[in-house]
């Protein structure tokens, strides 16, 4: 039987894995803000810098697999609270870099490190948490994560021209072991690990039936190239399309940044008070996903084509819509047996993270190749933006007439 957590307990748990998301999400995000830094202390192109941002989430993609498996039989206290030390040396590694492979590499630790932040606590509330809860924890987990985000845009800007960069990852480190402390030795012990599939082989072939299942790849198609995108354009591109594409100074991108991610934290708070209402109004997450998502793609359409004020607006109501993908993570999570739970979270953000990895390299490489195609470097921002919504619109056709039935949920 599982244990519900209350009062101080259940709040103790939840501040110390949202301080690691905190952290989680503030790493991916600094490079949309330092990117300029990076740029001219290492001479690197938009191709570069895409595939130097992308490490985090390719090694993050890398470690989701095994992630599931030491979830399940480990548990998320102890998992969380080891990796994270791999991130803190992964920010040690990027504050000390002389060159692009060592930044590389740091980059690909910290992404490493950080691989179970969300996913942790995700496994860890299924069990410790009623059911009614669970959509609500995953958006307050996302608020948090949103604070991380916020605080590496106007903050880490004005922290530029005093500690420089390189300050501001030993900073992380610093902050990450004190989140792997707290882990380590604050959470409750009595977490279910491994208990009903005991380890081994037997832990990785539970990952077939998850793979196997059609309902999980018909979500994972939005999830890899639309929520994907959208953080890949959180973490990285939206920085540089304010400066290339809306002419704004490094100072007003930082801080065009900060309103982007305080909307989308008041998005997330407001998904919090609504997931629960929507679902009493008989809502299912397919609905709300299909028309949410469908609202995500006209959007971006008007943001390749605006420009001024209306594209600011247009930013604003991209963060407001793209917080119902949250949904989406939680539905395929816990639509499949309880043994099976840290490995569903993780097999979903695997592909997930591939899609952010993909986007965020592949958006840089196209910009540089149909750059001949056009006048300026904004115009090819401008083409390949809406090459990159095409290739969306098809993950919506895949959501919208794919109809394939969940998993059953009680099986062995």
């Amino acid at each position: 039987m599982n244990v519900h957590l209350t009062g101080g307990t259940a709040l103790r748990v939840f501040a110390c894995f949202a301080a690691g998301y905190f952290l989680s999400y503030a790493l991916r995000s600094v490079n949309a803000v330092i990117a300029p830094e990076l740029v001219r202390d290492f001479a690197l192109s938009n191709a570069q810098l895409g595939s130097l941002s992308s490490a985090y989430f390719l090694a993050f993609a890398a470690m989701q697999l095994p992630l599931g498996v030491w979830l399940d039989r480990f548990g998320s206290r102890r998992a969380d609270a080891v990796l994270l030390l791999l991130a803190a040396l992964g920010c040690v590694l990027f504050a000390t870099a002389q060159g692009v492979v060592m930044l590389w590499i740091g980059r690909a630790l910290i992404g490493a490190g950080v691989a179970g932040a969300l996913m942790a606590p995700l496994r860890a509330f299924r069990f410790w948490y009623a059911p009614g809860r669970q959509q609500q924890l995953v958006a307050w987990m996302l608020v948090a994560g949103t604070l991380g985000a916020l605080s590496t845009t106007v903050p880490v800007q004005l922290a530029i021209p005093s500690i420089g960069w390189r300050g501001v990852f030993w900073i992380a480190a610093g902050l990450l072991l004190a989140a792997s402390t707290a882990i380590w030795t604050l959470l409750p012990r009595g977490e279910r690990a491994g208990q009903a599939d005991p380890g081994g082989a037997t832990l990785w072939l539970g990952y077939r039936q998850v793979f196997a299942s059609r309902y999980l790849w018909r979500f994972a198609a939005v999830g890899i190239l639309i929520h994907g995108s959208f953080a890949s354009l959180q973490s990285l591109w939206a920085g540089p399309w304010f400066v290339t594409v809306l002419g704004m100074s490094a100072v007003q991108s930082a801080e065009t940044l900060f309103a982007f991610n305080l909307v989308l934290l008041a998005g997330f708070l407001g998904l919090s008070w609504v997931a629960p209402r929507i679902e009493r109004r008989g809502w299912t997450v397919l609905q709300v996903v299909s028309v949410g998502t469908a609202l995500v793609l006209a959007v971006q359409v008007g943001i390749g084509l605006s420009g001024g004020a209306l594209a600011i607006v247009l930013w604003l109501a991209l963060a407001v819509l793209a917080t119902h993908f949250a949904l989406i993570q939680t539905h395929v999570g816990l639509s499949f047996p309880e043994h099976l739970t840290g490995r569903a979270f993780t097999a979903y953000n695997l592909l997930f993270f591939v899609g952010i990895f993909v986007s965020q390299s592949l958006f840089g490489w196209i910009v540089d190749t149909v750059r001949f195609l056009v006048d300026t470097e904004a115009g090819a921002f401008r083409l390949a933006w809406m090459i990159w919504v095409g290739v969306e619109m098809l993950a919506l056709a895949v959501l919208l007439f794919w109809r394939v039935p969940p998993p059953p949920k009680h099986a062995a």
